[in-house]
């Protein structure tokens, strides 16, 4: 297993209506609210059992078709690339999830089960009435007028999540089972070894590195990133909150789990994904010479990733297009500029 002695800090005794979001986006580092979600009556019914947990579900389960990954045995449920890389250690398919709860629930007492695992499953639209009934969190802060959070459900036995960082803020609730999240800060990419940007296992690049088993010979720097991750273990009702970009590796311990998180961002809804600008890049600057590299570095210090309005102070207000502030029309005009070059 990977060698990580550092614990993400747990905070106790915050009432659910209680959460301090305000602090928690300006410390931006992982923390446990410690049992904020206790008393849903989903988490009480998985505390109970998986079937008690299981029936919950069926009550608010309308139909429609859910997306789920099954993984043979031998992957121990970490979904994750074949042996060569040329594809994925497991399938997916659209199914009824009352049936996949009974293939779930017939694999509880097996020590070495298939690996089944339902991701990213929106509940208002899959279990709608679910988070009305008294599974929710209390989230009425004023940045999530803007930016309401995306809510979803995570079902599964004993599966991992390879690490890998998501481009939101995660609230993210252990409800049924055991979970435990391994983050690391954005600045340990390069230790993490990512794999190809395509295909990946869930969406996002993911980690190369087996952590039941590292490979220290072929992944020397891991051991940088052990130095620097940290270990969070969640039990029924716990709440992790870990900032967007964090690298994490998520493991589902008991023989059934279920999760809910919510995203958020922060930004303008206008604004394009940093991930396009990734691609581009790598299109457009990375084969070439070192100095030029240099030379656009700079560039990109000065107008991107410096103070927003370094750029544009010393320019008319009227003159500086889209030097200056960056709203839904002006953002519009560029994005149409974009695509006419790239069309060209």
């Amino acid at each position: 297993m990977a060698e990580i002695t550092r614990r993400t800090e747990v905070v106790t005794g915050i009432a659910p209506d209680a959460i301090a979001f305000d602090e928690l986006m300006a410390a931006q580092k992982p923390v446990i609210l410690k049992g904020v979600a206790r008393d849903w009556p989903l988490v009480r019914e998985g505390v109970k059992s998986a079937a008690a947990a299981m029936d919950l579900l069926r009550r608010f389960y309308q139909g429609r078709p859910v997306t789920a990954y099954t993984g043979a045995q031998k992957i121990g449920g970490r979904f994750f690339y074949r042996d060569d890389m040329a594809g994925l250690n497991f399938t997916a398919a659209r199914t009824d999830l009352s049936a996949f709860l009974e293939e779930v629930a017939a694999h509880l007492d097996d020590p070495a089960p298939p690996s089944f695992y339902i991701g990213s499953t929106d509940l208002g639209l899959y279990l709608p009435g679910l988070r009305e009934a008294g599974n929710d969190l209390s989230l009425n802060h004023p940045m999530f007028v803007a930016n309401p959070p995306l809510a979803s459900i995570w079902i599964g036995n004993r599966t991992t999540a390879t690490c890998h960082f998501d481009m939101s803020h995660n609230i993210a609730v252990c409800v049924a089972g055991q979970r435990r999240f391994t983050l690391f800060p954005p600045d340990q990419v390069a230790n993490l070894y990512p794999g190809p940007l395509e295909p990946t296992p869930g969406g996002q690049v993911v980690s190369l590195v087996d952590f039941r088993d590292p490979d220290y010979d072929r992944f020397p720097s891991f051991r940088d990133a052990e130095a620097a991750g940290q270990v969070a273990d969640m039990e029924p009702g716990d709440v992790l909150f870990y900032p967007a970009l964090w690298w994490h590796h998520v493991e589902a311990l008991a023989p059934f789990n279920i999760l809910v998180n919510y995203w958020w961002n922060t930004s303008p809804a206008f604004m394009d994904t940093p991930m396009n600008t990734l691609l581009h890049g790598l299109l457009s600057l990375r084969d070439r010479p070192q100095p030029e590299k240099d030379a656009w570095k700079a560039l990109f210090d000065y107008y991107i990733f410096g103070p927003a309005e370094q750029a544009g102070a010393h320019i008319p207000e009227a003159a500086r297009g889209a030097l200056g502030t960056l709203n839904d029309m002006t953002a519009r005009r560029l994005r149409a500029q974009l695509l006419q070059k790239l069309n060209r």
